[in-house]
């Protein structure tokens, strides 16, 4: 059988491209089994090291400045990093999900949630510290966790505000489709609630990442009730480093933590922000999808394909145990009086418990610091609370309008990701020691640079959540405000700001509580054997933290109670209005 010139020609390029799909999928393989290999072997390597002896009684609360110790240092500390992501992002899915969707829970964990968020990371510490070296003692592992976990609070809250706040405001027809076919709660969980809301999840993980790098001073050199404990990490290293006024050391620590950022941000942010696109809730093509080499290397490769061959039926029987018992109960089973008597049985354990609590922390503060010191702490809390609104008003002038510009303009955010995602997540910290130095050339006293440092550590989560919810607007509603025709101010008034509304909210209440938390790094900084502080809660929070003595206790009780009340009253009197305004008007 005989074909023409332009039939052969036909066939043999497109045996040609068969041919180019096949190499590159071979070469694909090579590199994600090379890759997978090499990180299990990374990750074994640098975990053996967290499981080691040591005296306590005699631990060095500093580490080796040699730069030469500086990858290990900086694998050890990205190791915590992850290990503290992976538990943000279940107790993101568990709590957030249950506050969601149950009234009566949601009454307390979201108050609860804006008193975790608001308590200070040194006030984990000093509890959680002597907690894990209680429970493994003679090792460094009790250290480790404590380290982990504390990492673990600067970033889980964001991430559950951000996933609480996709769920309330889901569209509701899916919500109604998915009852109509009879989805069980763990079907809808996986089939509609971490779709729906993957787009800010990713977007807020990878703030809180960056969030967790701030903290990575505090955790891994610590001084809890006068005993001081390091562990090798970057973070010990900065401390360690800026303790001796050595600039030059510190400079060395920044270099290092900018190629590990850049490289993080290369290998996983950028393929996984991309890969989140397809879950985009639109009916029409907007053409903003990101690329990341990685994910293409990733969908050429077959090693995807035979790993979820080898899982699914391990999927299957999980999806099947947990469909069985996870059905919703019918509605008509529970009668209005039925739910009403629950509902006051439920307020008055709260009540009752959240009420013996406030006593007993009220009996120890008063008997022990008196009446004189709470007003004081007050007046400190006040000072703190400046400082906080000139943070959140740069923040929401500045990064509002940019973050909205970024998030419509894909090539924009494509070119300007790489650039954010070092500035936001490098940790400000690292250039305390810098601006501290220009703040003492220019004899600037630290309670107006306290501002500058606490801006530094927070104004991202305002710009992250923004890009976020202006890259998940709806392609449909900026197709119509363009077939309209909508001037400029319009098109901004009722689009856009309405648009990220939501996200804006949850980015503002986010960096409300880091720069809260932020202050007992800002207020007090230590460079070249002196340590220089600001009239403020967080510079009284960390004194109370490395004191000793009986009034130690009860006055870091004081300090970590006023912030709770401070944070926890803000929120109630202007974010969770906003929250209610978000999900009310400008919910899908």
């Amino acid at each position: 059988m005989s074909t023409t010139p332009l039939a052969g020609s036909l066939l043999s390029a497109r045996g040609r491209a068969e041919s180019g799909r096949r190499g590159a999928g071979i070469v694909a393989d090579v590199l994600v089994v090379a890759g997978a290999a090499a990180m299990i072997w990374l990750v074994i390597r640098v975990g053996q090291g967290m499981d080691t002896p040591i005296d306590l009684q005699h631990a060095d609360a500093r580490v080796d400045t040699d730069p030469a110790n500086l990858p290990y240092y900086a694998a050890r500390s990205l190791l915590r990093m992850f290990l503290a992501l992976g538990a943000s992002i279940v107790f993101t899915f568990a709590y957030a999900t249950l506050a969601a969707r149950s009234r009566r829970a949601r009454a307390v964990l979201m108050p609860l949630l804006d008193v975790l968020q608001s308590v200070p990371i040194l006030g984990f510490l000093s509890i959680t510290v002597t907690l894990f070296i209680a429970l493994f003692p003679g090792s460094t592992l009790g250290l480790e966790l404590a380290a982990i976990f504390a990492i673990f609070t600067s970033q889980a809250w964001n991430m559950t505000f951000a996933f609480y706040q996709s769920l309330i405001s889901q569209p509701r027809d899916l919500g109604e489709a998915a009852e109509d076919i009879g989805l069980s709660r763990w079907q809808r969980f996986w089939r509609l609630d971490v779709p729906s809301g993957m787009i800010p999840l990713v977007w807020n993980a990878m703030m809180s990442f960056g969030g967790g790098w701030f903290f990575l001073t505090a955790s891994e050199a610590v001084s809890v009730a006068g005993n001081e404990y390091a562990l090798p990490g970057i973070g010990a290293y900065v401390a360690s480093a800026s303790a001796d006024g050595d600039l030059g050391l510190v400079g060395w620590a920044i270099g290092t933590m900018i190629v590990v950022i850049i490289g993080v941000n290369f290998l996983f942010w950028s393929p996984l922000t991309a890969w989140a696109e397809r879950f985009r809730l639109e009916d029409s093509a907007t053409g903003r999808e990101p690329k990341s080499v990685v994910l293409t290397v990733l969908r050429r490769s077959h090693a995807g394909e035979a790993f979820g061959r080898l899982m699914s039926p391990i999927v299957a029987l999980t999806d099947r145990f947990f469909g069985v018992f996870g059905r919703s109960a019918p509605s008509h089973d529970v009668t209005p009086a039925r739910r009403r008597a629950g509902d006051l049985a439920f307020g008055i354990v709260v009540v009752a418990v959240v009420g013996y609590g406030l006593w007993r922390a009220a009996e120890t503060i008063l008997s022990t610091s008196g009446i004189a010191e709470v007003g004081h702490v007050f007046l400190l809390g006040l000072a703190t609370m400046g400082r906080v609104a000139l943070v959140m008003l740069f923040a929401t002038v500045v990064w509002v309008p940019i973050g909205v510009i970024i998030g419509l303009n894909p090539k924009l955010s494509r070119a300007l990701q790489p650039v954010i995602q070092v500035f936001a997540s490098f940790p400000a910290n690292f250039l305390f020691p810098l601006i501290t130095a220009v703040l003492i050339a220019g004899n600037i006293p630290l309670d107006l640079g306290g501002v500058v440092l606490m801006a530094l550590g927070t104004q991202w989560y305002i710009l992250f959540n923004v890009i976020a919810a202006a890259s998940a607007i709806p392609g449909d509603l900026l197709e119509a405000a363009d077939d309209m025709s909508l001037p400029r101010w319009m098109r901004w008034r009722y689009v856009l700001l309405p648009g990220v509304f939501a996200g804006y909210v949850t980015g503002g209440i986010t960096a409300a509580g880091g720069a809260w938390n932020a202050s007992i790094v800002a207020e007090v900084v230590s460079y070249d054997g002196q340590t220089y502080h600001a009239f403020g809660l967080g510079d009284y929070i960390a004194d109370a933290t490395a004191a000793t003595g009986p009034a130690h206790t009860s006055n870091l009780l004081l300090g970590i109670s006023v912030m709770c009340l401070f944070v926890v009253g803000t929120n109630a009197l202007l974010w969770r209005r906003l929250y209610r305004v978000a999900e009310r008007r400008y919910s899908l």
